[in-house]
């Protein structure tokens, strides 16, 4: 039943562990904040004290950007170590991490103090070269005209460097056209070969139905030949049929005409017809000559 307490207590020694050794970790970046911002100030106080105002008063803000940095930096070193002083495990840790949250504080406000007067003082120093330097230009003697001389060199150096900047500038300028050009024209042709690929899969589609549609036509075409010489061959039977449908009406149309003709003239009687209808036709004698004639009694 004692294990879940001790565990717990064992987890909280670790976290009181961790909270002791992330304030000394604090401790040791505010040192080294500290001196890096202390090193800063030194160099920006002694800005115009090397006679060269020009160069020193253009490295004056790189250094106070630096400055600001490491002032922001141990601000966020005071919130975070305000934070952890409570969570401390005894009471006495607590009173030291107050106590060196005040004296972080303190140094925090001399430094931006410091910051402040070495601005000052390298304005002042800046301010005095230039006018020492504009004495010596305005000058008549030797070094007065050996000055003016390094001045105007420096002057077409700085032009000279400023057209290279301006041409390496447009140079840069084009390079970066001709790459979004290129890449304007890669991603155009990405697009081609989608729409091409895609092309090409509905031509193989269409291709593929082409070809079913070409088989259709052709077994329509075969079948179209065989319906046609089917009807060819039916219409040629009707119309012999109908043919000799018709042939024989004539014939027993024109027979009928003789039988009545001969029945009308007596030459036949219609019991002959009819005997003739039964039992077939006579058959004819050998010689007509001397069949006896037949002549109706007056």
């Amino acid at each position: 039943m004692s294990a879940p307490p001790r565990r717990q207590a064992c987890q909280f020694d670790i976290r009181m562990d961790e909270v002791t050794q992330a304030v000394e970790n604090l401790n040791k970046e505010w040192s080294q904040v500290v001196t890096q911002l202390e090193v800063c100030v030194a160099a920006i106080e002694s800005c115009g004290k090397m006679g060269k105002g020009a160069a020193e008063e253009n490295s004056l803000p790189r250094l106070n950007g630096s400055a600001q940095d490491s002032l922001q930096l141990l601000n966020a070193l005071q919130c975070r170590l305000d934070l952890l002083v409570e969570q401390l495990p005894t009471f006495e840790e607590v009173k030291s991490g107050q106590a060196t949250l005040g004296s972080w504080k303190e140094k925090y406000q001399k430094l931006r103090v410091s910051l402040r007067n070495a601005n000052l003082q390298a304005k002042s120093n800046i301010r005095k070269a230039a006018q020492a330097e504009r004495g010596l230009l305005l000058g008549g003697g030797e070094e007065s005209t050996l000055r003016r001389q390094i001045l105007q060199t420096k002057a077409g150096m700085t032009s000279a460097a400023g057209s290279i900047t301006e041409s390496l500038r447009r140079s840069r300028q084009l390079m970066v056209q001709e790459v979004e050009r290129s890449a304007n024209t890669l991603s155009t042709f990405d697009e081609s070969t989608s729409l091409l690929r895609k092309a090409e899969g509905e031509y193989q589609g269409h291709r593929s139905l082409l070809m079913r549609t070409r088989g259709l036509l052709s077994t329509m075409q075969r079948q179209d030949v065989l319906d046609r010489i089917i009807l060819t061959m039916g219409f040629l039977i009707f119309s012999l049929a109908v043919l000799y449908v018709v042939s024989r009406r004539v014939g027993l149309l024109a027979l009928q005409r003789r039988l009545s003709g001969a029945i009308r003239s007596g030459s036949v009687s219609a019991e002959d017809v009819a005997a003739e209808a039964r039992h077939g036709p006579a058959p004819a004698p050998a010689n007509p000559l001397a069949v006896p004639l037949v002549y109706d009694e007056l």
